[in-house]
C-alpha cells in the first residue's frame, strides 16, 4: 500500500503543465523523428570538405543525442546519467523547452544554410513548436467566451449612455 500512495503524487506532478496524454505523447513522437532526421541529415552533412558544414553537422548529431536524452531516455540506457537529464528535462515547463529545442534548431541553419541543415531541423524546430504551443494553455469554452463578450458589451453600452445622458 505504501508504494501505491508513494506513486500516486508522482502521477499527479507531469500533469501540472496542463498537457494531455496524447499531446505529450504526440510531443514525444516529434522529438524522436526529430532526434532521427537530425542524425541522419547531420551525418550527411559532415560527408563534405567545407568547415561550415561539418560544424553544422557535428551540431546536428549532437541536438539528435539531445533529443534522445530528453524524450525517450530508455534509449541511452548505456549512460550513466541519462535518467537524471531526463528527469530533469520532464520539470522543465513547456515554454523552457520550446525555446531550448527551437534554439538547438536553429543553430545549424544559421552556420551553414542549405536543404541539409534545413529539412533535418525542421521537424526539431516542430517539436519546439508543438511545447510552444502546449505553453499557450487549452482553450477556452465557448460559454465562458460568450459570457464575457456579453458583459463586455453591457460595459460599453453603460460607458456610451452615461457620455451621451451625462450633462456637459
Amino acid at each position: 500500500m505504501s508504494s501505491e500512495e508513494a506513486a500516486a503524487p508522482s502521477k499527479a506532478a507531469p500533469d501540472e503543465d496542463g498537457m494531455t496524454w496524447w499531446y505529450r505523447w504526440l510531443c514525444k513522437i516529434a522529438g524522436v523523428l526529430g532526434g532521427i532526421s537530425c542524425a541522419v541529415s547531420g551525418v550527411w552533412n559532415c560527408v563534405t570538405v567545407n568547415p561550415l558544414n561539418i560544424a553544422a553537422g557535428v551540431w546536428m548529431v549532437l541536438n539528435a543525442f539531445v533529443l534522445f536524452l530528453c524524450e525517450v531516455p530508455f534509449c541511452c540506457q548505456f549512460i550513466e546519467f541519462a535518467n537524471a537529464i531526463a528527469a530533469r528535462a520532464d520539470k522543465l515547463k513547456p515554454w523552457q523547452k520550446a525555446l531550448f529545442y527551437c534554439g538547438m534548431a536553429l543553430f545549424p541553419v544559421f552556420l551553414s544554410f542549405s536543404f541539409t541543415t534545413l529539412f533535418g531541423n525542421a521537424i526539431a524546430f516542430a517539436t519546439g513548436v508543438l511545447y510552444g504551443l502546449a505553453s499557450l494553455g487549452k482553450k477556452g469554452d465557448a460559454v465562458t467566451y460568450a459570457r464575457l463578450q456579453h458583459q463586455k458589451q453591457g460595459d460599453d453600452e453603460r460607458m456610451a449612455g452615461t457620455v451621451n445622458g451625462a450633462p456637459e
